[in-house]
């Protein structure tokens, strides 16, 4: 059996695996992202972290194939360089898979965190037995992961799938990239908990105003209720531009069940462009939070 380690790197934490070729986890730990300390020593402490859990997990230096590290962009994948992430705030031109190959002397290989996550569930999610597909993650903010005939979309340096700051609705006012009505600046946990702060006069959570949309809030349910619509039309545009067979939705607003899975397939059977387009499944993600680590550790499987 060959194993890979898979690493995702959040702006709240690191998440290190050591992941078999079939996609389960054989050891999994996660550490604290400093932000007190410089990105390249929060590079070193990953690589101390690496060697703690082969060490503990019995796995020799010879049964690995490489290491995959999966990190927020805009990032340079085809050099390994995390350029400037929101998310991760001091990390300019941080050369990621230089810094972990030097230690260990092995194959490692940087990806978006959406398309490491778009590679996980085609390993062993919600899309393996699909070669046309898309992961929409919908968290703090909103990205996606491409794969079309089986491979993964990366665009020129790996930023592809950035569906985010897309337009779609600048009734809703500028977003932080400075464009008006930009999907994230409307549908995203963030924005969703801006807005319902709004409504309640008062500052709440996304999932707080989810509690306050199940619970029948007018003004919120109406918020949602639009948000819905607008992740709908997100939906219908990737499925008009990629002619994809299935929509795989993950992060912490998919958590929200069946009306936001329900909202969407519902519009999508009405304003798909085309009578294929109509039918494409929108389900939820599998994996839930390992989907970075294994993602990332499926980037060496799939090289």
């Amino acid at each position: 059996m060959k194993y890979a380690i898979g690493v995702d790197i959040g702006g709240t934490k690191v998440a290190i695996a050591i992941v078999d070729e079939t996609g389960k986890i054989k050891m999994h730990s996660v550490i604290s992202t400093d932000i007190t300390i410089s990105a390249i020593k929060m590079v070193h402490k990953i690589n101390r972290e690496i060697e703690r859990v082969l060490k503990e997990s019995g796995i020799s230096m010879n049964q690995l194939i490489g290491i995959g590290v999966g990190a927020p962009g805009p990032l340079d994948s085809k050099k390994g360089v995390v350029t400037s992430p929101p998310n991760l705030k001091g990390w300019i031109d941080v050369p990621v898979s230089r810094l972990v190959e030097q230690h260990f002397s092995m194959p490692v290989l940087l990806e978006n965190d959406a398309n490491a996550a778009a590679l996980a569930e085609k390993l062993t999610g919600a899309a393996q037995e699909n070669d046309d597909f898309v992961y929409i993650t919908v968290s703090t903010g909103i990205g996606a992961g491409i794969v079309t005939e089986g491979k993964l979309l990366r665009g020129l340096k790996g930023n592809a799938g950035d569906i985010g700051h897309t337009v779609v609705d600048p009734s809703f006012g500028r977003c932080t990239c400075g464009q008006y009505g930009c999907l994230e600046w409307i549908a995203s946990g963030t924005a969703i908990a801006r807005q319902g702060s709004v409504i309640m006069d008062k500052d709440i959570t996304s999932k707080d105003v989810f509690n306050l949309y199940l619970s029948g809030n007018v003004e919120i349910v109406h918020l949602i209720e639009r948000v819905f619509r607008v992740l709908g039309v997100a939906c219908v545009s990737v499925i008009n531009t990629f002619d994809t067979e299935k929509i795989v939705i993950g992060g912490g607003v998919s958590k929200v069940g069946a009306p936001l899975f329900q909202s969407i397939q519902t519009y999508v059977n009405n304003f798909a462009l085309n009578e294929t387009g109509r039918k494409t499944e929108i389900v939820p993600a599998k994996l839930e939070q390992k989907s970075g680590v294994i993602g990332a550790a499926a980037l060496c499987f799939n090289r």
